[in-house]
């Protein structure tokens, strides 16, 4: 007995896989934004390392003992595919599609669709801007913009 528990010590490797339930995605969403904001190999590894200790503690866990996965054998003689691979399959969908990769889409493909936004509303002379006063109220191009900088390009 440990502190008035059994000896069970195994059972803290699932602390984190029922912590990830609710904080995962989250975390995963914010991995998401910081991939999208600061391409690189640095955020990419750690959108991978992040999740990888809980969802491959909780797939372990899901796979073992392998004695489950047994095919039984029907009274014509053939094999039926094991009962446990339907759980296997919601395990994927929920636990790593919907809790891990599904918010880093989210986070990331939002992310990205913001900065196309931005970067498209911010580009001079386009639509709105010669609609409106037509062309003529414009300011002439600065030396940081460069001759086709898009203010003052004629």
């Amino acid at each position: 007995m440990t502190f008035g528990c059994s000896d069970e010590w195994w059972v803290l490797l699932l602390y984190q896989v029922v912590l990830w339930v609710p904080f995962g995605p989250f975390a995963m969403v914010w991995l998401g934004v910081w991939c999208a904001r600061a391409p690189g190999p640095r955020p990419r590894l750690w959108s991978l390392l992040v999740p990888l200790i809980p969802v491959v503690t909780s797939a372990v866990f899901m796979t073992f003992p392998p004695s489950r996965w047994e095919w039984t054998l029907r009274a014509d003689g053939a094999k039926e595919p094991p009962a446990h691979w339907d759980d296997f399959l919601g395990y994927l969908l929920v636990y790593i599609g919907g809790i891990t990769v599904r918010p880093w889409l989210l986070g990331y493909r939002v992310t990205r669709l913001l900065c196309f936004a931005r970067a498209r509303r911010a580009r001079p002379g386009e639509g709105a801007e010669e609609g409106a006063e037509g062309g003529a109220a414009r300011t002439p191009a600065t030396p940081a913009e460069g001759p086709s900088g898009g203010a003052g390009a004629a």
